[in-house]
């Protein structure tokens, strides 16, 4: 499969066989633009502009926003119940995760995720391969919460988003840079146009990898 990052919290995994699964689509308002774009699946992590733009996606897709159990075209999809603050939803909402298993990889999408996990939540997400996670604090959890819920998932891969980046600017003072997540990690990083993963060469990508936007 193929990982491409467009931005804040949007990637596309496209599997072995072409079937495109996006994942939070924004409206062009942060920095990031967003390109024309065809998926056969899409999922939203919540109800916030720069995370559920599904008319910014071409073609005759599927629209996930829900928990539980799905399988679409071959993708078995897992939405868990989270939130997007340290108060049970109260003053962001909540926020749902995904955990994909495309060709035999499972890919957590932790949204806009605002805490650490409660063990019923390790549970429900399950085993996790590769982890795509907020970072840069601000309307996320941190790079120190980060770190817990790699501790908590314990991923091979970890592919941060939702930090500064240039393109992001003046808007991207709110959050932290990629860097301190790495630097309070201590784990080994390596940067990336984009991915291209499989059962065989997941050991090869262990530890951090940043994906470049554009």
């Amino acid at each position: 499969m193929k990982i491409k990052w467009f931005g804040h919290s949007c990637f596309m995994i496209t599997s072995e066989i072409g079937t495109k699964i996006l994942i939070d689509p924004y409206v062009n308002m942060l920095g990031y633009m967003l390109p024309e774009l065809e998926a056969n699946i899409v999922t939203t992590s919540h109800e916030h502009k720069d995370h559920n733009n599904i008319d910014a996606v071409k073609g005759n897709f599927q629209h996930i926003s829900g928990l539980g159990m799905f399988l679409e075209h071959g993708i078995e999809i897992k939405g868990v119940d989270t939130f997007h603050d340290k108060l049970s939803g109260a003053k962001k909402g909540r926020n749902t995760i995904y955990n994909f298993k495309v060709d035999g990889v499972n890919i957590c999408h932790c949204g806009d995720l605002g805490h650490i996990l409660d063990s019923k939540q390790i549970e429900e997400i399950g085993n996790v391969d590769v982890l795509l996670i907020p970072v840069g604090g601000g309307f996320t959890i941190d790079a120190t919460d980060a770190l817990e819920v790699v501790e908590q998932l314990k991923p091979t891969v970890i592919i941060p988003m939702h930090y500064r980046t240039k393109a992001l600017g003046p808007m991207g003072l709110a959050f932290a840079k990629v860097d301190k997540f790495i630097d309070t990690s201590g784990i080994k990083s390596m940067n990336y146009s984009e991915l291209e993963l499989n059962k065989e060469n997941l050991e090869k990508y262990q530890g951090i990898a940043v994906l470049k936007y554009k």
